[in-house]
C-alpha cells in the first residue's frame, strides 16, 4: 500500500540488513517470502500508549513492570513497530528493548507527566496527602509552580533519558466534570516548551479543553493529546501554530456524550487542517490498543486509508522519524503483511499474517 495516496499495487519489495532497498513488479531475491493476496502495509505507529501505567489494584512495583514485558510484546504481534509512552515507561524499557532482553516495538518515553500543584500529574488523596504510585528515581519528580521550576522539571526529564516531554495543560475528564481542573499558566506554558526545545525536545501537551489546548498549541506544544471538547478557536491555534491532534478516540469511545463531543472536535480539527496522528491511549483496562482505534478513526471520518495513514506516515511525521512510515527505498523495513488485499481496518488485529521489524521477521 502506498499509505500516501491510499492506492495499493501489486509489487515485491526487496529487503536487505533491514531497510527496504527496492520496491517495484520486477524486484527479486533470494528466501522469498509469499504474500500472495495479502495486503503489505508499513509497520504501524501507535503516538500515545501507557506500556508501564499502573493498576487500579495495589500491587508491587514489580507488578507495572512485568505487566509491560506482556504489553510489548503483544503490540509487536499485532504490528505496531513504533510506540510513543506517554507517561510509565523509564528508559530501562528502551534499553532492554535495544538489547533484546524483551521483545517489542521501538519505544520512544517521556517518563512522567509535568503539571503544576494540582494538575494531572500530581497524585493526591484528601485521606493520604501526596501519593506517588510509581515512585522510583528513574521517574523523577514532575510537579512544578512558576516558569523557573517547569524549566527544572523538563531537565529532570531530559537527565533521565526522556525522548519527549510530556506536558499535563489540562486535568484529566474527571476533574474537568468536578470542576477542579488546574491548567499551568501561559508562562508555564512557554517555559517547557521552550526549555524542552533547548534540550533537544519536542512537548506532547494533555489537553481536553479548547483552553488549554489553544494555549499549548500558541506555546508551541508539538502534539495536542486527547481535546475532547474543542472548538474553532482552539483548532485555529492549532493549525497556525503548526500542532498535530492526536485525538486518542478509543477510552470515550463508551460514553455517548464524550463520544459525540470528541467526533465533533475530530470533524473540526480536519475541516482546519489540522495533521492527524493515530493514538490509542493504552492506559485504561481492558487495553484497547491501535488496532481499534483505527477502526474508531476510520467511522469518525477518516476512512480506512485516511485511518492507516494516520499510523504510518502521519505518525512518523509527527515523531520526526524520518525512516520509516512508508515502503519505500531506503526506509527502515518494519512491516505488516495482511490476510486479504482490501483496505480495511474493521479487523486489523484479526487479520495480522506476518510482521517485520527492521526486516526480521517476528510474526509469521
Amino acid at each position: 500500500m502506498d499509505v500516501e495516496r491510499g492506492v495499493t499495487d501489486r509489487a515485491n519489495v526487496l529487503v536487505r540488513e533491514g531497510v527496504i532497498e527496492a520496491v517495484g513488479s520486477d524486484v527479486d531475491g533470494p528466501d522469498p517470502f509469499d504474500g500472495n493476496g495479502g495486503l503489505l502495509l508499513p509497520g504501524l505507529i501507535d503516538c500515545h500508549v501507557h506500556v508501564a501505567f499502573p493498576r487500579a489494584e495495589p500491587l508491587p512495583r514489580s507488578a507495572r513492570v512485568l505487566e509491560a514485558v506482556s504489553v510489548l510484546s503483544g503490540l509487536l504481534a499485532r504490528g505496531v513497530t513504533t510506540v510513543r509512552d506517554a507517561w510509565g515507561a523509564d528508559a530501562g524499557f528502551r534499553h532492554a528493548l535495544r538489547e533484546g532482553w524483551i521483545t517489542g516495538p521501538d519505544l520512544l518515553v517521556s517518563l512522567r507527566q509535568l503539571s503544576p500543584t494540582g494538575g494531572l500529574g500530581d497524585w493526591w488523596a484528601a485521606d493520604a496527602g501526596r501519593e506517588d504510585r510509581i515512585a522510583d528515581p528513574s521517574l523523577p519528580d514532575s510537579v512544578f509552580d512558576g516558569p523557573d521550576e517547569a524549566r527544572a522539571a523538563v531537565r529532570r526529564m531530559v537527565r533521565a533519558g526522556a525522548d519527549w516531554i510530556k506536558l499535563g495543560a489540562s486535568g484529566a475528564l474527571a476533574s474537568i466534570r468536578e470542576g477542579r481542573s488546574v491548567e499551568p499558566t501561559d508562562a508555564e506554558l512557554h517555559a517547557v516548551v521552550d526549555e524542552a526545545g533547548r534540550c533537544g525536545r519536542d512537548v506532547m501537551a494533555h489537553a481536553h479543553t479548547t483552553r488549554s489546548a489553544a494555549a499549548a498549541a500558541r506555546a508551541g506544544a508539538r502534539s495536542i493529546e486527547h481535546g475532547v471538547f474543542l472548538d474553532e478557536a482552539a483548532v485555529t491555534a492549532m493549525r497556525e501554530s503548526g500542532c498535530w491532534y492526536v485525538p486518542t478516540l478509543a477510552p470515550a469511545d463508551g460514553d455517548p456524550d464524550l463520544r459525540r463531543a470528541h467526533r465533533r472536535s475530530l470533524d473540526l480539527a480536519r475541516a482546519a487542517g489540522v495533521p492527524i496522528a493515530a493514538g490509542s491511549d493504552l492506559a485504561p483496562r481492558p487495553h484497547v490498543d491501535l488496532t481499534t482505534e483505527l477502526r474508531l478513526l476510520s467511522e469518525a471520518g477518516l476512512g480506512p486509508a485516511g485511518a492507516v495513514r494516520a499510523a504510518t506516515s502521519e505518525a512518523a511525521r509527527l515523531l520526526r522519524l524520518n525512516d520509516r512510515g512508508r515502503i519505500e527505498p531506503g526506509l527502515r523495513a518494519d512491516l505488516l503483511l495482511l490476510h486479504g488485499a482490501e483496505v480495511d481496518v474493521t479487523d486489523l488485529a484479526g487479520r495480522v499474517r506476518a510482521v517485520w521489524q527492521q526486516g526480521r521477521l517476528v510474526t509469521g
